[in-house]
């Protein structure tokens, strides 16, 4: 398949993808990928989903449980397609899910049991509510607990305890997505937030986003499978795609070698 009829399979599709091939792959204006990227609200994929959110400002009833049906997964689901931030509809669920889960110490909790907390959840929580930039003064003790969880090494644990490093691998990778989001909409605000995700960063280049340290072997191979949408899942290239939007500087240990 040649250059022209790929640009031309691409760009028959959906508004989510299209807005997207405009702004990456060709010479469109910032205009032509603006009026693409607000049809996502209003046709395909994106206006299915927006059509499916219930009176309450749910999806799926829920909040997390059913996770694939639920308000997250949903509003992550819509953020990845690049629904606009400030849409009337994502800023409701966005509601339902600070109300919902927010406690006291700047967490969310989904569960039944209020003191466990996931911090790859908090990470996702706090990038939604910063993507789709919903007004509320509790993003930012979101953020401060997140910093609060780091560890020296850059990294952050899914549940405290747990060092298994393809869970810690999922939780960090969430946590840097959440900090980067914050510090877009906050950047007058994000000096420890950027810190953080250079700290973040090291420790996902010193396993080179995917190896055992000692023995160059993946961590785990589902790292090396690339699948859409990501959700709270950890691959090597949604690591990269992570780097590639903050803009990390360039570094020899993002070079992919080749998987046998």
């Amino acid at each position: 398949m040649d250059e022209a009829k790929v640009f031309a399979w691409l760009l028959d599709s959906d508004p989510s993808i299209r807005w997207q091939v405009l702004r990456d792959l060709t010479n469109a204006s910032e205009e032509e990928v603006a009026r693409e990227r607000a049809k996502i609200a209003i046709q395909g994929w994106g206006a299915r989903l927006l059509a499916c959110q219930d009176n309450s400002g749910r999806w799926g009833s829920e909040l997390y449980i059913h996770k694939w049906l639920s308000t997250t997964y949903t509003l992550l689901q819509l953020r990845q397609m690049g629904l606009e931030p400030g849409h009337p509809q994502a800023l409701r669920g966005c509601k339902e899910l600070l109300e919902g889960s927010y406690r006291p110490n700047g967490s969310v909790s989904f569960g039944k049991i209020p003191d466990k907390v996931d911090i790859a959840v908090v990470g996702m929580t706090l990038a939604l509510l910063a993507y789709f930039s919903y007004p509320d003064e509790r993003i930012h003790p979101l953020a401060t607990y997140l910093l609060a969880q780091q560890a020296s090494d850059g990294r952050w644990e899914p549940v405290a305890g747990n060092t298994q490093l393809k869970y810690t691998f999922a939780g960090t990778l969430c946590v840097l997505d959440g900090l980067h989001e914050y510090e877009k909409r906050f950047p007058g605000q994000a000096a420890y937030a950027i810190q953080a995700q250079k700290k973040g960063r090291e420790f996902l280049l010193e396993h080179r986003l995917y190896q055992d340290r000692q023995t160059g072997q993946p961590i785990d191979r589902k790292m090396l499978l690339f699948s859409f949408p990501p959700r709270w899942f950890y691959d090597a290239l949604t690591a990269l795609d992570y780097f590639r939007e903050c803009r990390a500087g360039r570094d020899d240990r993002l070079q992919m070698p080749s998987i046998g």
